[in-house]
């Protein structure tokens, strides 16, 4: 997942101190190894001043275009514009990072101020009619001038940004778009803070064997460490992230407290305390409704995708129908296998939604002799880790060097640097793997500074990191990642190459500042090399006595590439149908209840009761916090590019340099140009719409 942070991406032209300014890191130059950030400086009263400065700082700055007595130019008002508020995205992409990743009563304290000054400062940009004069004239006379493709796309990005703010409607709508911006930031960050809150709320205390029943030493292991570390030693801890509550979803045999789990991670936000998220998500959906159809638009669904490739929510919804169809007619087959299981096990069971992972994990031992407990030995994560670095130097030249006593902002993470062929440097890197409660759930890639040009003509370096929730090293046994945790590395390892392979002049159209539904294409291609045995061969190593991987265990992976894939495509395309029903709304105000709406939408379509939407509405921060409203189809979207993509791949040899070197292309261009035009510029052709359910086996 790409994260987005709010109106980051529109104020990356955006924020900064007050009398503590020698003091406060962000208004001094960083003296630090590459400019990456100081955190060890930066305390949490250092950021408002800074976001304070950083505002003061740009508004002069936009003064200063608005003011020029020259008549507007390309340079004088875009490239200006883009090279304005580096103070205000300095403080915002640290700032936004460290809220998300390792946050703090403290830091949501400093949230709840920020966050209307960010929403009201953009606001000022972006109705600012005498600045949008400037634009618009340039704007209109594009035809006349020899701009670069790159510079025709600033000019779009930038007019439409005003369009789509609202610059031409009256000032009574503009001020109520001014108030509708500034609740929603608020809203969605409240939604996010409930949700991490929920999450961390829940804890099943096992208290005897009989209760760990099933489960591998290894989980056991981690549960009685998460006890330890809750105070509860001698005892053992499930929790809802993911490497706690999967497996044991996956192993334990006490189908009552796989039921507990599974219901408390489905219900989150849905609980009636301080941390619902029902009211929250109305308030959400109104609200977009109501700008949506300020801007002439019906729905929020049509205000989102008029910015995309798909442009159409009837395009989305009949992509995702069709998808839909063909996996859930797969679960079913799925659900009768592990139904039969059950049956000849002669303990009545009727296999439910909290059965799915336990079955599931039985019916991959019966038809393939695999068990993830017997894989995870050969995917220790540094290991996993010093793969995919391998495989980035087979493919584009790029050398990792681990960086010790860099600047940190959590102990757990580490960095490196990151080199071309030629030794120059691509970027620094940063990875933090391990889940916490002070980290949000999920897997994410962002920036602590994008890459761009500055004023000297010089090259400024991305620093770009990677998130993770994956299994914890224990006392006894390092991060021994499942093949899911592993796939999801690779998945944002490949964001992380997009954003430091950025080769563009402007940062608004830098790395991955492209459409929505296309920013998961070079995610989603590299997964497709994780599980190849010339990969494999480079990285999946015993933890305890370096053994290679036998080709027996890789036979059994591939052959399961495409095992479960009913149940894990009809969870996520519901989710992704889930969100384009709220965001095709005309109105929300007779929906008093959003779990009764959810299961209106889901038995329209057929789900089936044993599988809930990847995410349920009260916990889906993809669409309610995350940037992807109307969006989560992209990531479905995206795979048939990038299923189509790697085909290229497999014909040529999956380190053919010709055909890496121009995938490479794609990724430095970034969003300089058309995002069609760069797909077919690499593959010679259109991609092929049933790359997608092929690779799933769905076809």
């Amino acid at each position: 997942m790409k994260k987005l942070f709010l109106t980051v991406a529109t104020a990356a032209m955006m924020f900064a101190c007050t009398n503590n300014a020698g003091k406060n890191p962000f208004l001094t130059e960083w003296n630090t190894p590459e400019g990456v950030p100081p955190f060890e400086q930066i305390k949490a009263e250092h950021y408002l001043p800074a976001f304070e400065e950083g505002i003061k700082q740009q508004q002069a700055e936009i003064e200063s275009i608005i003011n020029n007595p020259e008549a507007p130019t390309f340079e004088n008002t875009l490239e200006a514009m883009d090279k304005s508020g580096r103070l205000l995205s300095k403080v915002a992409l640290v700032f936004f990072n460290i809220t998300e990743s390792d946050g703090s009563e403290e830091l949501t304290k400093v949230q709840e101020v920020v966050l209307p000054l960010v929403s009201a400062h953009s606001d000022n940009i972006y109705m600012d009619a005498r600045l949008f004069e400037r634009v618009k004239a340039v704007y209109e006379g594009r035809e006349a001038m020899n701009y670069t493709v790159e510079q025709t796309r600033l000019l779009e990005k930038v007019y439409n940004t005003f369009v789509r703010n609202g610059i031409s409607l009256p000032e009574a709508e503009q001020a109520r778009m001014r108030e509708i911006n500034a609740e929603l930031s608020t809203l969605q960050q409240k939604f996010g803070n409930n949700l991490l809150a929920e999450t961390n709320a829940f804890k099943l205390v096992l208290e005897s064997e009989e209760d760990l029943a099933g489960l591998p030493e290894a989980v056991r292991t981690a549960a009685a460490e998460a006890a330890k570390a809750a105070g509860m030693e001698g005892k053992w801890v499930i929790g809802l992230q993911n490497p706690s509550r999967i497996p044991f979803l996956q192993y334990s045999e006490r189908r009552d407290l796989r039921e507990k789990v599974y219901k408390a991670y489905i219900n989150r936000g849905n609980n009636g305390n301080e941390n619902d998220n029902k009211e929250l998500v109305l308030q959400i959906i109104k609200l977009r409704i109501e700008k949506a159809n300020l801007l002439g638009f019906e729905t929020s669904a049509d205000f989102i995708l008029d910015d995309t490739m798909a442009k159409k929510s009837e395009v989305v919804n009949s992509f995702l129908l069709d998808i839909f169809k063909a996996a859930n007619e797969k679960a079913k087959v799925e659900l009768a296998d592990m139904q039969a299981i059950a049956d000849r096990e002669g303990n009545g069971v009727k296999v439910e939604a909290w059965d799915w992972d336990y079955y599931t994990e039985k019916v991959r031992q019966e038809k393939y002799a695999m068990s993830e407990d017997e894989i995870k030995p050969y995917f220790q994560m540094e290991n996993v880790r010093a793969g995919m670095f391998a495989l980035a130097n087979r493919l584009y030249g790029l050398s990792f060097e681990k960086l010790d006593n860099m600047p940190l902002f959590n102990p757990e993470a580490e960095c490196f640097r990151v080199t071309d062929r030629d030794g120059s440097l691509i970027g620094i890197f940063y990875t933090d793997y391990y889940p916490r409660a002070s980290k949000r759930g999920g897997a994410w890639m962002t920036n602590f500074r994008e890459q761009y040009i500055n004023e000297e003509g010089e090259d400024v370096r991305p620093v770009v990191i990677n998130i993770g929730n994956f299994t914890k090293p224990t006392a006894t046994t390092p991060s021994l990642l499942t093949l899911d945790e592993t796939e999801t590395m690779f998945h944002e390892f490949g964001h992380g190459l997009h954003g430091l392979l950025a080769k563009a002049n402007y940062v608004s159209v830098s790395g991955t500042n492209v459409s929505r539904d296309f920013v998961e294409l070079p995610s989603q291609i590299m997964e497709n090399w994780a599980f190849e045995p010339e990969v494999l061969a480079m990285y999946a190593k015993h933890y305890q006595t370096g053994e290679l991987i036998p080709n027996e265990i890789i036979e059994k992976i591939n052959a399961s590439a495409t095992f479960n894939q009913g149940f894990m495509t009809t969870e996520l395309t519901a989710a992704a149908i889930l969100d384009m029903n709220w965001h095709d709304l005309k109105s929300a105000e007779d929906i008093t209840d959003p779990i009764a709406f959810e299961k209106e939408m889901m038995d329209k379509i057929g789900l089936i009761p044993e599988i809930a939407p990847r995410y349920r509405t009260t916990y889906f921060n993809h669409i309610w916090a995350g940037g992807y409203s109307a969006g989560y189809y992209s990531y479905l979207w995206a795979e048939v590019l990038d299923k189509d993509a790697y085909a290229l791949f497999a014909e040529k040899g999956i380190f053919d340099q010709e055909t890496a070197a121009k995938f490479r292309t794609l990724l430095e261009k970034g969003g300089t140009e058309d995002p069609m035009k760069l797909y077919r510029d690499f593959r010679g052709a259109e991609p092929n719409p049933e790359a997608m359910l092929i690779g799933r086996g769905l076809k």
